[in-house]
């Protein structure tokens, strides 16, 4: 597995969406989408503490973690990447979107990107997802990207995307 950091840090692009890394100057346009442990931000300041928490994540090969830019308006619609660490080459993905976007398509393609990414430039051979029972449109991206549900635990549902070597390596 090749794990964060890399120099430069990577910008992904793609047709409708690119990922690019997150700056202070972001910070005001994704307060309201800004987490860290599960915890969101209620302020500019604590948003930007999160976000050196987030980069700090990085630079020690725990996340990677992107901003993602509506190329048609060259805007911050959303955050994905990987957190938690990659252990037994896996990556768990996650995102989040500005209400505006939602909708629109460009969780799809972002999401795509950072697949791609992760199988291709990390070497994960499992990519998996948690998230609420109730967030429809979270469970619904999930199976437009074939990933497949593998558990339900009190209120969450787990999927995963496993990469095409590991499946022939199963077979």
């Amino acid at each position: 597995m090749h794990l964060p950091p890399y120099e430069p840090f990577p910008a992904l692009n793609g047709a409708h969406v690119s990922l690019r890394q997150i700056t202070t100057a972001d910070i005001p346009d994704i307060i309201e989408i800004s987490y860290y442990d599960a915890i969101q931000a209620g302020s500019v300041e604590q948003a930007i503490s999160m976000q050196e928490k987030i980069n700090l994540d990085y630079v020690t090969g725990n996340s990677i973690h992107w901003g993602i830019v509506s190329n048609q308006t060259n805007r911050i619609a959303g955050t994905c990447g990987y957190y938690r660490g990659f252990k037994n080459g896996e990556g768990e993905l996650g995102c989040v979107l500005l209400s505006q976007y939602s909708g629109k398509g460009l969780m799809t393609h972002a999401m795509q990107l950072a697949i791609d990414f992760g199988f291709n430039t990390v070497g994960l051979t499992r990519i998996y997802a948690v998230t609420s029972t109730t967030n429809h449109k979270a469970i619904a991206l999930f199976s437009r990207l074939d990933f497949k549900q593998v558990a339900i635990v009190e209120d969450d549902v787990e999927f995963e995307l496993r990469s095409h070597a590991e499946i022939l390596q199963n077979i």
